[in-house]
Parts: structure tokens; sequence; C-alpha cells
């Protein structure tokens, strides 16, 4: 096991992401913000409340996609959707969707293909903590990346929040779990 972020270079990680989004959405005017259920939304929630202290609360449209059934790598088991919760047009509107690892790029393109279930965007972008650059299966490239890093197949990286795991950390696990 292999710290990639500690709690502090996490939540400082946050913080520029959080200013870089704003830098290029200035008082995120026809921008949305949507955190991909459900591992995203604790990325996502971050992010929000970041730019809460930046910008006026009600100038942020934020919501959560629920992938679930739009997925086409997960084939056996029932499958317990999240919640959907988007109260906002994204017809014609700046989307940045929220992710807290870019692996494969199969999460990010079911996310797609459920937005389109919301209207039509000017303008996807991505936006996530960790890019495992090297394992793409899909021609996907995140806008925002907190990090990248280079692992192998047999790798996993775990995102630790304090709410659900008991600590706020980004580890690289060994095949084992170790």
């Amino acid at each position: 096991m292999k710290t990639v972020l500690n709690e502090q270079q996490l939540a400082i990680t946050i913080k520029r992401l959080s200013r870089q989004l704003l830098e290029n959405h200035m008082g995120l005017r026809d921008t949305v913000i949507i955190g991909i259920q459900p591992r995203g939304v604790y990325l996502s929630d971050h992010v929000v409340d970041e730019l809460k202290t930046l910008v006026p609360p009600e100038d942020i449209q934020y919501g959560k996609l629920d992938i679930t059934f739009y997925r086409d790598d997960i084939r056996k088991g029932i499958l317990i959707p999240n919640h959907t919760v988007i109260p906002f047009s994204i017809e014609n509107k700046n989307v940045v969707i929220i992710d807290d690892v870019l692996h494969t790029g199969r999460t990010v393109r079911a996310a797609l293909d459920a937005l389109l279930d919301f209207g039509r965007p000017s303008r996807v972008e991505l936006f996530t903590l960790i890019d495992r650059r090297f394992s793409r299966e899909l021609p996907i490239q995140p806008d925002y990346v907190g990090k990248c890093i280079d692992s192998i197949l047999s790798q996993r990286v775990k995102v630790c929040w304090k709410p659900r795991d008991g600590a706020q950390e980004v580890l690289l696990l060994e095949a084992d779990g170790a």
C-alpha cells in the first residue's frame, strides 16, 4: 500500500482544482456541476463546499447522477441504483462532471449517455481527482486533474473519505489489497 495523497495534500488539491474550475467558468454562469454516484459525489461535495467560499451559494447549480443502468461493463448480479438529483436544465449549459478516479473511461462514457436524458449541453468537461492515464480503454481525457499516477492493471486506487472510511486520503493498493 502506498499513499498517493495524504489528508493535507488532498485538501490542497481540492482547493486548487476548485479555483481552476472557477477561473475557467467565472461566476459559474451557464455552468452546472454534476457528481457521478456514488464515489464521485464525495469529491463533488467537497468541490461545491469549496466553491461556496468563493461565490454566492445560489450561483452554484449542483446535481448528482446515477449511471448504474448505463454501464456496459457490469453484467452480473442485481444492481442497486443510487439516486439521480438534477433539479435544473442542462440544455445549452457547460456541464462539469466529477468523478474520483479516471481509469478505463467506461464510467465517464456511461455518464455522458445518462446526461443526454436531461438535455443537450453546450459543453461537457471532466473533473477528476486521480487519472490512471495508462489504463484507458476509451479516448477520454480529463479537463481538471488532481494527480496523474502510473499504475499497473493489478493495482487499485482507493479514495478514502472520512464519513465513509474514517480517513481522508488516496491510496494505491496492490492486487491482494495490501
